[in-house]
């Protein structure tokens, strides 16, 4: 078999040892899933009145409005999980063992990078149905829900990478749940609960430069029809400097923990 074979049969080995993890300690995964849950709920009966009636409607234009927002905040969010897992195989000496296995040795993170992005978009299927039970009606069609999907896709996927580099930096467990703590509430500090443009000057041009407004306003305008105007480009391009970022940081890592 070819070099390229043998990544892709080790990594599979690799997805399948992270899904089984996934699936013995769901709360680990679902984790994920309640955080945007809970803002839902929370921002929908408790401001949604206040804030619909700044959108021109009430507590259903701001469900509308805040539900592409909430489901991005969780696919960020999904990268803690993947920070505490391969910070745990780090220091719990499991890598040793695969470094004594004749395996591709870049299979360790593309198998955890691949789990995280199945379990992050299972649990955004979970928070658009608690959308759909509040009263959430997109109206996008088929190809506008699979364009949907695919760029939730790249964005955990280049989250994910960065979650790894993060990772492989932290000495301890506790550490790594901490640092993709910037990640995970970036979101808040864009247009995920109130657009950029009601936002004081200075937080309104950090809303509008930051790479979550742009990822929300995309997904925003594929499931309501809202404007997209160059925002879907700005979110790809964020995506792939962000996973070209934390790869490239993650391997350098990696690879130098190896040598030790």
């Amino acid at each position: 078999m070819s070099s390229l074979t043998y990544a892709v049969h080790d990594s599979m080995t690799m997805l399948r040892r992270n899904l089984r993890h996934a699936i013995r300690y769901p709360a680990v995964g679902l984790g994920s899933a309640m955080m945007p849950i809970l803002m839902l709920l929370l921002f929908v009966y408790a401001f949604g009145d206040a804030l619909g009636a700044g959108l021109g409607g009430g507590r259903d234009a701001y469900l509308e409005y805040l539900t592409p927002g909430v489901i991005v905040m969780g696919v960020a969010a999904g990268s803690m999980s993947t920070s505490i897992a391969v910070c745990s195989d780090m220091t719990e000496g499991i890598i040793n063992r695969f470094r004594t296995m004749d395996i591709t040795r870049s299979s360790f993170m593309t198998g955890h990078v691949i789990g995280s992005v199945v379990q992050t978009m299972s649990c955004m299927v979970l928070v658009v149905g608690v959308a759909l039970g509040l009263g959430f009606r997109p109206d996008a069609n088929p190809l506008e829900w699979l364009a949907a999907a695919g760029l939730l896709a790249a964005i955990a996927f280049a989250v994910t990478w960065l979650s790894v580099a993060l990772g492989l930096i932290s000495k301890t467990v506790e550490s790594a749940s901490n640092k993709p703590l910037l990640i995970q509430f970036l979101p808040f500090l864009g247009s995920a609960f109130v657009p950029a443009g009601s936002m004081s000057p200075g937080l309104r041009w950090f809303a509008e430069h930051q790479p979550f407004t742009p990822m929300t306003e995309t997904l925003r305008g594929l499931l309501t029809g809202s404007a997209i105007g160059d925002d879907a480009w700005i979110s790809l391009a964020w995506c792939a400097g962000i996973a070209v970022v934390g790869y490239v940081w993650s391997r350098s890592l990696f690879n130098s923990t190896s040598k030790r």
